[in-house]
C-alpha cells in the first residue's frame, strides 16, 4: 500500500482529512516538538479507533509534513507513491494524474 493510500484510508475510516487531523492534533498540543509518536497513536486510537499502520502514518505528517522519500517514488512496487508530495486535503479534491 502507498503512503498517499494510507492517508486515503484514514480518511474513510474517520470521516476526516488528514489536514484536519493536522489540526486537531495542533489543537490538542500534539504537534509540538519533541512529542512521542506514542501519545500521537494513544489519540488516534482512542477517538477514531485507528490501527498502529494508519496511525504512523498520521503521525508523519504532523511532525514532518507531506513530502516523503524518494525511496518508492516511480517504482513498481505494492509501496509505490506517485509523488513525495502527499495530498493532504481529502480524496475529493486531489488532482488526477
Amino acid at each position: 500500500m502507498s503512503f498517499q493510500a494510507y492517508l486515503d484510508a484514514v480518511e474513510d475510516k474517520t470521516g476526516l482529512t488528514p489536514r484536519q487531523l493536522i489540526a486537531l492534533a495542533a489543537e490538542k498540543g500534539l504537534d509540538t516538538p519533541g512529542t512521542k509518536a506514542g501519545a500521537i497513536l494513544e489519540w488516534l486510537a482512542a477517538d477514531y479507533g485507528l490501527g498502529r499502520g494508519h496511525g504512523m502514518a498520521i503521525v508523519h505528517v504532523i511532525q514532518k509534513g507531506a513530502t516523503i522519500s524518494d525511496k518508492h517514488v516511480g517504482t513498481t512496487g505494492s509501496h509505490r507513491d506517485e509523488s513525495n508530495e502527499l495530498w493532504l486535503d481529502g480524496k475529493a479534491t486531489k488532482p488526477t494524474t
